[in-house]
């Protein structure tokens, strides 16, 4: 089968003819119908994922959605050809020692079959459209982790979302679908229009230019200079919480403690997440936007990722 497969920085992703994969015991054999594309890929791809690799050379991908192909023993509970995704690790989130899944530690999606656990696997609701689902399991799902688990969004509460990028956008949405007031800040004026169409009641260049005080900050940007100014922008008891971030940051500490704000890190997302998640799209309440490109322009895609020329989220179909 066709693989972009990753090795070494030098090599960058190399098109290779690989055998197809054997599910063993416990796992499953998926045609991959779509693969996601993030940020994570680009770390790996760079040199800076090293932490993630299990094993060299490895097919990337993390992002994937499918139809079940084959079964590995032991698994009686799914049926050949059911819709499915896969999710990233299984529950609770501090597990991160993921489980023989696909992804940042496994063969992935950048193929035309991948292997998972059965532990990982999660069904497609009905409607959801493989593209979606793929995007769900780590941008979506991580950004509903972000703006629900950690900053609690509600609807009696304000929230603020700097960085309206692929997740950023997102996060407005899903906290719009929880019923939250949703401001978006971007330094990038150009994306306000789409902020205001995903549920953004207002944008801003600067989080100190909302108005008043809001309940929790989520910071996609995770610049030195924007998290110090969140700290300065929630409320009493407000949360700031971080998915993204700069090595070191100064805040200020008296107001932190004075204010009682509550200051934390968000990574991945849990399997409830990620259920959520493709809940809210098969009831159309989150709808992603997606760029589908070809299965030859997955390395030039995650250029144009690097370099921000990409507004929505990315999915190629290796099948097609």
């Amino acid at each position: 089968m066709r693989a972009w497969q990753f090795n070494s920085t030098e090599d960058g992703l190399e098109y290779v003819d690989v055998d197809p994969p054997i599910p063993g015991p416990g796992e499953v054999l998926i045609d991959v119908e779509a693969a996601g594309m993030c940020h994570s890929d680009v770390q790996i791809v760079n040199g800076h994922g090293d932490a993630w690799l299990r094993k060299r050379p490895i097919i990337l991908g993390h992002e994937v959605a499918g139809t079940v192909r084959g079964l590995g023993g032991g698994v009686n509970d799914i049926a050949i050809g059911d819709r499915v995704a896969v999710a990233l690790s299984a529950p609770p989130i501090e597990r991160m020692d993921f489980v023989n899944g696909v992804g940042l530690g496994f063969d992935g999606g950048f193929a035309e079959q991948a292997v998972s656990s059965r532990v990982n696997i999660v069904a497609i609701p009905e409607g959801v459209p493989f593209t979606h689902a793929a995007v769900a399991i780590d941008s979506l799902a991580t950004a509903y982790h972000a703006v629900v688990s950690e900053a609690g969004a509600g609807a009696a509460s304000t929230l603020a979302i700097i960085g309206l990028g692929g997740l950023g956008l997102s996060a407005v949405q899903i906290a719009k679908a929880r019923g939250a007031t949703v401001y978006g800040v971007d330094i990038d004026s150009s994306v306000f229009d789409s902020a205001r169409e995903q549920g953004a009641i207002d944008c801003f260049s600067d989080i100190r230019e909302v108005p008043g005080s809001v309940d929790a900050v989520v910071d996609f940007a995770g610049m030195a200079s924007t998290i110090a100014a969140a700290v300065t922008a929630v409320k009493l008891g407000g949360r700031v919480v971080v998915g993204s971030g700069h090595p070191e940051v100064t805040i200020d500490l008296q107001l932190l403690i004075t204010n009682n704000v509550a200051l934390r890190g968000s990574l991945g997302a849990s399997i409830d997440d990620l259920e959520a998640v493709l809940d809210l799209l098969a009831k159309k309440e989150l709808v992603p936007a997606i760029e589908e490109v070809s299965f030859a322009e997955i390395p030039d895609a995650l250029e144009r990722l690097e370099v921000g020329q990409v507004r929505g989220l990315l999915v190629a179909r290796p099948r097609t």
